[in-house]
């Protein structure tokens, strides 16, 4: 994974170069890295399946004011039966990372797809699909530079009508979230698997209010590249997955 004789600047542009997601990362975490003087890289956890690779990797670097900052990469590609180029995604944050490491290794790719070989298979799965979740357990909210979380949720979403500037607006005040996992199954769609995963982000505002963001990742796409869509209420959200299985 390391070459020990790449410097930290090499090693930097290397990750932010291989990332599909490095648009992701926040200013303040770019510019920062920019002052990096040296680095550690270090296996975090790994799951290996007959569809799936996975590694996520940790990286930390010291910085010029003695300080140390923390990106998480997550590796992945097709395991032994499903061979395919490998991907790389970079995260500052380990809760992203590990959600996002639970997507491929949960929702995506280990739950058994639905056929459609049946109109009664194609019920269940749109039973499921608008189904209404468990009572969720309690929220924990963390105060963790949440304004700056629901700027990259929403920068990240690619769906016409996603939530608008009065919501940036109104989440620019978020000073605690939590991420909430609420649904996740794989689907078959157009001849093939297609995976979706439903998250609610809730965040807690200064005035003691609490407001959520609906987020859908999906490989319901032509070319069947992770997609995601955010909404601003769990109803269209489900709807959107509901559209996107194309189930009648």
């Amino acid at each position: 994974m390391s070459d020990p004789y790449e410097t930290t600047e090499q090693h930097l542009e290397r990750l932010l170069r291989c990332a599909l997601n490095s648009f992701d990362l926040s200013d303040t975490t770019v510019d920062r890295l920019g002052t990096a003087l040296a680095h550690s890289s270090s296996l975090h956890s790994s799951h290996h399946s007959s569809v799936l690779h996975r590694e996520t990797y940790r990286h930390t670097y010291l910085l010029s004011d003695g300080t140390t900052l923390t990106l998480w990469e997550l590796v992945h590609g097709g395991g032994r039966d499903i061979p395919a180029p490998r991907s790389h995604e970079l995260y500052d944050d380990e809760g992203d990372a590990q959600l996002a490491a639970a997507r491929l290794a949960g929702s995506f790719w280990d739950t058994p797809a639905l056929g459609d070989d049946s109109l009664r298979e194609d019920l269940d799965a749109l039973t499921l699909l608008m189904s209404v979740p468990p009572a969720p357990l309690p929220r924990m909210y963390a105060p963790d530079n949440s304004a700056d979380h629901a700027r990259r949720v929403l920068r990240r979403a690619e769906n016409g009508d996603r939530p608008g500037a009065a919501t940036a607006g109104l989440l620019r005040a978020a000073f605690a979230h939590h991420i909430t996992q609420v649904f996740g199954r794989q689907y078959h769609v157009d001849g093939r698997d297609a995976g979706f995963t439903l998250y609610e982000h809730a965040f807690l505002l200064l005035d003691g209010s609490e407001t959520s963001l609906w987020e859908v990742e999906h490989t319901a796409t032509p070319d069947g590249r992770h997609m995601c869509e955010v909404y601003d209420d769990e109803q269209s959200a489900r709807m959107a997955m509901e559209n996107r299985t194309r189930i009648c």
